[in-house]
């Protein structure tokens, strides 16, 4: 898909401000429980140039949360974030060095509950992906996913995982390298969705 053609599927009105967003998303308000949950979110990095992908990201394995696994940039936001939109910025230069003016910001896709008790705002943006640097601690790798995978219906797959006690059903998606599983897979879900036009 080329700049124009993801932008028409994408983009949207970016709210200015984080305060509305529970009572503003009727899916993140029929949710439970959101008592508790630590308001976040994550830059969804497309690039546009040649055949396209989505860049993603391997967080360190010395984090507390969720180390090793696959993620998009981004990390809870700060009281000090004007937005989601400022959040994932934010985050996106500290943990692979994204220039915020490269980024063309689009829209958002549906938030998401983990299960680990975070409620993220997934921002979509176009970006140029020069110079990028995964930060030291952080980020122990920057790989990305062509975007012919994330448009063939047939490439996520549902699998069942013992987690913490309980069964649990989640996307996974294939690649030759990497595990894509849990919220990021989830996520890539929804973009696909709206990037074939299946979901609003």
């Amino acid at each position: 898909m080329d700049r124009a053609s993801l932008r028409a599927r994408l983009a949207g009105p970016l709210p200015s401000v984080t305060a509305p967003l529970r009572e503003a998303d009727p899916a993140v308000a029929a949710a439970s429980p959101l008592a508790g949950a630590i308001d976040a979110a994550v830059l969804v990095p497309i690039i546009a140039e040649g055949a396209g992908a989505v860049l993603l990201t391997t967080r360190a394995t010395s984090l507390t949360h969720h180390p090793g696994q696959v993620s998009f940039p981004g990390g809870r936001i700060d009281a000090a974030d004007a937005s989601a939109e400022a959040a994932a910025l934010r985050e996106a230069q500290e943990e692979v060095g994204l220039d915020p003016a490269s980024v063309e910001l689009l829209g958002r896709l549906p938030t998401h509950l983990t299960g680990t008790g975070y409620l993220v705002v997934p921002v979509t943006a176009l970006i140029r992906p020069e110079g990028l640097t995964p930060a030291p601690g952080e980020v122990s790798a920057i790989f990305t996913l062509p975007l012919a995978t994330l448009l063939d219906p047939a490439a996520p797959r549902r699998e069942s995982r013992l987690i913490r006690g309980a069964w649990r059903r989640f996307w996974v998606w294939p690649h030759p390298e990497h595990e894509i599983w849990g919220a990021t897979a989830t996520i890539l879900v929804s973009l696909a969705r709206r990037l074939r036009g299946e979901e609003p």
